[in-house]
């Protein structure tokens, strides 16, 4: 059994209302106190909230001096409006990014057209963010495949070119089933990929809306699992989330996984719970 003292991160969406901005930072504040290694802001659907996003980002590292890590994306963005993003976050004084595609708009197909306007791939953004500012860089791994690849070993491919261009480590998509993850981890190390690939937890705060996150990213939800929630009252569902929440953490720590990326839905409670668990 694994008797390290696990690390963690936590990563927030934006709000949509002034209230809500008030309780992410509160949120933020909480669980800043459990000493994580660094807290992130996302965007919006199909990268809105941008601006939002880097306002969040500056708030809460100056509230709790924690580190924090922007999402930026730069699909259908040109190449110099990035070069500017990134030369203002580090003006900013925010070090860290989470280098992502993004969401396809509707009206482009992947795989992108040639355009030496736009980045076409991550692997290539990963490089020039490195050229411009020396920026910690996350990417994102998916250890049951991104919905745009053909096959799961181009999709790790595609990751080792993002840690050959300079990557620091990778976070996965949400997943259920641990032992895909195992897997994952072992086909990566084939591939000659040895830095950080963190798993990414999501707590089933509201079943209807983690199963919408799924479809979209195409991540499985084992039957037994959904199951657990038929004719669950609010009550029990909340600690039937709770037991799976803490029981999957507790694996992969007794598998020897010693960091964990959590994407927190803007809620505190099962991570606080998760803590004491540990």
């Amino acid at each position: 059994m694994n008797k390290a003292k696990p690390t963690f991160s936590f990563e927030f969406f934006p709000a949509k209302t002034s209230k809500g901005v008030e309780n992410l930072k509160d949120d933020a504040k909480a669980l800043s106190k459990l000493d994580p290694k660094f807290m992130t802001v996302t965007y919006g659907a199909c990268g809105s909230s941008q601006d939002l996003t880097f306002d969040l980002v500056k708030d809460i590292q100056a509230s709790t001096n924690v580190p924090m890590a922007t999402h930026l994306t730069y699909i259908n963005t040109p190449r110099q409006d990035m070069y500017k993003l990134a030369d203002q976050l580090w003006a900013d004084g925010i070090r860290h990014i989470v280098a992502l595609r993004g969401d396809m708009p509707d009206d482009l197909q992947w795989p992108l057209d040639v355009d030496t306007d736009y980045f076409q791939y991550t692997s290539h953004f990963v490089v020039a963010l490195k050229a411009r500012q020396n920026f910690e860089i996350s990417v994102g791994a998916y250890p049951e495949k991104h919905p745009d690849a053909p096959s799961l070993n181009d999709d790790i491919i595609a990751l080792k070119k993002k840690f050959d261009a300079g990557a620091d480590r990778a976070i996965t998509q949400f997943f259920f089933n641990n032992q895909s993850y195992y897997d994952f981890l072992e086909a990566t190390a084939k591939q000659g990929i040895n830095k950080p690939i963190v798993p990414g937890i999501l707590p089933i705060y509201d079943l209807q809306k983690m199963m919408g996150f799924a479809k979209t990213c195409h991540a499985h939800v084992p039957d037994n699992i959904i199951r657990r929630f038929d004719n669950a009252s609010d009550e029990d569902a909340l600690k039937i989330a709770e037991e799976i929440f803490i029981s999957q953490i507790h694996d992969l720590k007794d598998n020897g996984v010693e960091n964990f990326h959590i994407y927190t839905m803007n809620k505190t409670d099962l991570i606080s719970k998760l803590y004491e668990s540990l």
